[in-house]
């Protein structure tokens, strides 16, 4: 997992178990305890991007899924 601004200090898929390069940025929030302004990222490689997006969707949690080469859109509350 990456995110808080944090710079990229692994370049994995966040899925458990896998070891496969991440190409894929997962950029989300909980809302229930977070503000809008705490993101996390996750990253995904190809087999897993689907896996990871459904189970936070599946969790209502604001999300945008973005190449991993592409700077992250705003989550959250439109103002």
């Amino acid at each position: 997992m990456i995110g808080l601004g944090a710079p990229l200090q692994s370049s994995t898929c966040s899925r458990a178990d896998c070891r496969d390069a991440g190409r894929w940025r997962l950029d989300w929030r909980n809302p229930r305890i977070h503000s809008s302004d705490r993101v996390k990222t996750w990253l995904a490689c190809d087999e897993h991007v689907d896996y990871l997006s459904e189970f936070l969707a599946a969790r209502d949690f604001p999300l945008v899924v973005s190449p991993l080469a592409a700077a992250p859109e705003p989550v959250g509350d439109a103002q």
